[in-house]
């Protein structure tokens, strides 16, 4: 006869799928929405209770059960409702991992089913069955822990009425405002059960959706920890990782492999003739111009300040020096006028390819030397080694 089913599926589920993904209940707006999925249950458990009620006032007007039946059934509903309510809104149940006091409420239901199974007997069915609703909602929120108690509670209960009396529990079916009476009893059962299935899938579908958000949004911070913030090339710890995951990959498959050390030529003079927000800007439109001229097996990365580092797998050193002169000769022909009148920004690199006893550090150091030397010979260059 009642239940503790909410109203507006989606929107709960959706409250709480936030409170599983999200379990700081000390946040203003989680207290908020719990407080406000509270009483939308309530309002529910209202509703249920006052069904229920008219049902048990049929069984009245047919002389199935006393009169006074009813009122009674429907001011001990509201009465456990409103501690409840009280408790919601005095905040006691956000002190708690489970804010809606399940176990608690889910006694107080059963109990005053039981109160009244054992009062008025001859309708027991009508309130057993209520038992199913209300575990149905239990499900939804208990524990395994939290069930096995109150299932305990429930076959203990049931238990003294079935064996340790002779009550004789029934469903009164002998007239037509009988039957409709018991026939209504079981389609609200029913229908509520349906609700309470359809609030889970509802709840099911929101968590899953939620599941992919949260592993999209964690893709995302991986990527933001992995890549430079001004240029969004790899950061120095990324192009470091795949280095050397380079490095074994090239002897695993005995494949050749090209790394390059890029400066900008003169970059503190930018900085300081034209400030760091133009110097920034260089930055950017550097690291995008090599992404556009870059194979998508090469990995480009910020090595330090105004120094890059490119990864070349499976080039070979005639390639790399040819791969970087190009680029040179493309970052050296853009308009960068366009930032301040007569600005030209041009790069030197050092170009070598990995030997049988490099390590990551003596590789970086071979192409560090020849960056070294191309700057020695003028700027605006490619050097080998």
């Amino acid at each position: 006869m009642s239940t503790a089913a909410t109203s507006l599926p989606e929107r709960n589920a959706a409250e709480v799928a936030d409170l599983v993904l999200m379990p700081d209940a000390a946040a203003p707006e989680v207290r908020a929405r719990r407080a406000r999925q509270r009483r939308q249950m309530y309002v529910g458990q209202v509703a249920s209770y006052s069904l229920g009620a008219f049902v048990l006032l049929l069984y009245g007007f047919d002389g199935a059960v006393a009169m006074h039946v009813p009122s009674l059934f429907w001011i001990g509903g509201l009465s456990i409702i409103g501690i409840f309510v009280v408790m919601s809104e005095a905040g006691v149940g956000d002190r708690h991992t489970d804010h809606y006091l399940t176990v608690f409420q889910i006694s107080a239901h059963m109990a005053l089913q039981f109160v009244f199974l054992v009062s008025v007997p001859t309708i027991g069915i009508a309130f057993i069955s209520v038992l199913f609703l209300i575990f149905a909602f239990g499900t939804l929120r208990m524990t395994s822990t939290q069930a096995m108690l109150t299932w305990a509670i429930a076959t203990t209960c049931l238990a003294a009425v079935f064996l340790a009396s002779d009550l004789p529990i029934g469903m009164p079916v002998a007239t037509k405002l009988q039957r409709i009476a018991s026939m209504l009893c079981f389609a609200l059962v029913i229908g509520q059960c349906a609700f309470l299935g359809l609030f889970g899938a509802t709840l099911r579908k929101v968590l899953y959706r939620r599941s992919i958000e949260l592993k999209d949004a964690y893709r995302r911070i991986e990527e933001l920890a992995e890549l430079d913030e001004l240029t969004g090339s790899y950061n120095r710890r990324c192009i470091m990782r795949l280095l050397d995951a380079e490095i074994e990959r090239a002897r695993q498959a005995s494949a050749p492999c090209a790394i390059a050390l890029i400066d900008l030529d003169w970059f503190k003079r930018i900085n300081d003739a034209h400030g760091h927000p133009v110097g920034d800007e260089v930055l950017r439109t550097f690291a995008i111009t090599i992404f556009a001229n870059i194979r998508p097996a090469d990995c480009f990365g910020r090595y330090g300040g105004e120094e890059f580092l490119l990864l070349l797998p499976g080039t070979d050193g005639s390639a790399a020096a040819h791969m970087l002169d190009r680029l040179r000769g493309i970052v050296a022909d853009l308009d960068w006028s366009a930032f301040s009148p007569g600005m030209r920004v041009t790069i030197s690199a050092g170009v070598v390819t990995l030997r049988d006893n490099d390590t990551a550090d003596t590789f970086l150091a071979r192409a560090d030397s020849a960056l070294y030397s191309a700057k020695g010979q003028g700027r605006n260059r490619i050097a080998t080694s």
